[in-house]
């Protein structure tokens, strides 16, 4: 989907049904607004079910502040117009109560960026406004105030957040990602231990992660067997999206064919929306042409070099089991017999493992050792096919958000002893 082509009362729907059916706002709540080449301002109604928007339901505010529509506009809109009027550069605003971030707006703080690379670069300065009440010019004030400053990002106090951006789609992506972190940050500390955050050095890296560049080839077929993969890999990765173990932007799926190539997902496009023919085919080394493979392609080169058992990867950051990425505690499977079926011994390895050192990270996995976590960045499954791959992944995160809610209830955790995961062991071929 080319998101930019949408027409603007599109847009909003389009953002407000992902954000109610995400769990980011209710029925009523929340606003969206875009301001047009024309400086037309489309925006959200109020009152109106978040849940069932039509394109007819969106609002205009003209330049010379008439409103057109059939219903009112939200009763946020004069924030809205503040912020175009303070920011001009800004073509977008968001206004949400995602239930993580409104817990951090009732302490008066903000998520701490520097915990995962994307939400420094994504996010930048997180602004807090004072609290006044929804709609009243005391509140847009407040707000204006701090975008004013050049922040792009304000958490409002007892209230929600407002995101501005160049378009609706990237204040939502600074939205979700926020949202993440957050959702994130809480994890972590029900978890305890201690939460490590990004140095400048590892962002700077970071920044530089870019696909490698490889020489270009036009496929002369698509098989029947790269056509299923296609289809399947899609399905798969919108669940991926729907279950939250990927971001709009974030999480990688590829799956390898008979002949040895394998299919891809593309860097920078959203996966919510990725269609089969948007998936990048890898064959000897070169890239489908005219396409932009996933920047851990290399990765998954190497994966497949080396072993000729797995025929699936998956890259993800699940928001339970990336609170063990981000603080000093291990993640140990022993808690059912489905986790350790799955997952075996989860290994941790240093942030950048698999840009800064693929080929040496490829090594240390294999059909005993399939998953792995890499700290204050992703988690990695590998399976002899995409659904293996995946209902590792899943385990992962499930297992995870166990031990999380384990921590919230008073007691020991209790894992399989070595006995019973010899006996795991042996009934079940480890």
């Amino acid at each position: 989907m080319n998101f930019s082509m949408l027409h603007p009362a599109d847009q909003i729907v389009t953002i407000m049904n992902r954000l109610y059916y995400y769990g980011m706002t209710t029925m009523t709540g929340g606003n969206l607004s875009v301001k047009d080449s024309e400086g037309t301002v489309w925006i959200s109604p109020s009152g109106v079910d978040k849940g069932s928007l039509r394109r007819e339901d969106i609002m205009q505010i003209k330049p010379d502040g008439t409103i057109v529509g059939i219903h009112k506009p939200s009763v946020e809109y004069p924030f809205h117009l503040g912020i175009y009027k303070k920011r001009p550069d800004l073509g977008a605003v968001l206004h949400a109560h995602p239930p993580a971030l409104v817990a951090f707006s009732l302490l008066r703080k903000s998520p701490d960026t520097a915990i995962i690379p994307d939400a420094r670069i994504l996010c930048g300065d997180i602004a807090i406004a004072p609290y006044a009440c929804p709609g009243s010019a005391k509140l847009g004030e407040n707000i204006s105030r701090e975008f004013e400053k050049g922040v792009n990002t304000v958490l409002l106090e007892n209230h929600g957040v407002v995101v501005g951006a160049k378009d609706l789609f990237a204040a939502f992506m600074s939205f979700e990602t926020l949202d993440y972190l957050a959702r994130l940050e809480i994890n972590a500390g029900t978890l305890g231990g201690k939460i490590q955050t990004i140095s400048d050095k590892h962002l700077e890296v970071f920044k530089q992660k870019t696909a490698p560049q490889l020489s270009e080839f036009c496929p002369s077929v698509h098989t029947s067997e790269e056509q299923a993969v296609r289809r399947d890999m899609c399905t798969l990765i919108k669940r991926a999206y729907g279950e939250q173990l990927f971001t709009s932007e974030q999480g990688t799926f590829s799956c390898r064919l008979a002949d040895g190539s394998f299919v891809i997902t593309p860097n920078g496009k959203d996966r919510a929306y990725l269609e089969p023919e948007d998936l990048v085919l890898i064959k000897n080394g070169e890239c489908e042409a005219g396409k932009n493979p996933s920047r851990s392609v290399k990765f998954h080169m190497y994966m497949y070099e080396q072993h000729p058992d797995i025929n699936s990867i998956i890259i993800a950051h699940p928001p339970h089991l990336m609170a063990f990425a981000v603080t000093d505690n291990d993640f140990d499977a022993r808690l059912i017999p489905e986790s350790y079926i799955a997952l075996k011994t989860v290994r941790k390895f240093p942030f950048g493992s698999t840009f800064m050192q693929p080929k040496l990270l490829a090594r240390e996995f294999s059909m005993k050792n399939p998953v792995a976590i890499i700290e204050s960045d992703c988690a990695v499954a590998a399976g002899s096919s995409l659904a293996n791959a995946f209902d590792r992944l899943e385990v992962m995160e499930y297992s995870a958000k166990s031990l999380i809610q384990a921590k919230s209830i008073k007691g020991e955790v209790v894992k399989i002893n070595d006995e019973e995961v010899k006996e795991i062991e042996t009934v079940f071929k480890l």
